[in-house]
């Protein structure tokens, strides 16, 4: 059996879309495409996904049932230096919980509280 990543896609609930949507754009510098469910009462975002690359892609999540907050997964977005997106949480209406250290050989981490009340993981290798 070959080695692959164990995550294959990431869902983050909310409660306001827009703005959800204007956080992760704002603070990750990307652009989030709609994904249409004709079927089904819910509103999906897309972040940007490269089928060729390693890792995983997923969405901002609004459905009945799904409430957002603190105590779920924690997602870890990739950066080139989390300093970076973590010094946009702020301005775009999160909060940082925890400024970038040091995770060992791995590279460094920062934690943020999104608008919707979610605990996101910022890492980079510098």
């Amino acid at each position: 059996m070959s080695q692959i990543n164990p995550i294959a896609w990431f869902e983050i609930y909310v409660n306001d879309m827009a703005r959800a949507r204007a956080f992760y754009q704002g603070v990750l510098q990307i652009e989030l495409s709609e994904l249409v469910m004709p079927d089904a009462p819910i509103e999906m975002y897309q972040f940007p996904q490269n089928m060729e690359a390693m890792g995983a892609s997923g969405a901002l999540i609004k459905s009945e049932g799904m409430p957002p907050g603190p105590g779920g997964t924690l997602v870890y977005f990739q950066c080139e230096d989390c300093a970076t997106e973590s010094g946009r949480v702020a301005a775009h209406g999160g909060q940082v919980l925890q400024s970038k250290m040091a995770v060992g050989e791995y590279g460094f981490i920062a934690l943020a509280q999104d608008t919707e009340g979610n605990t996101i993981g910022l890492f980079s290798t510098q």
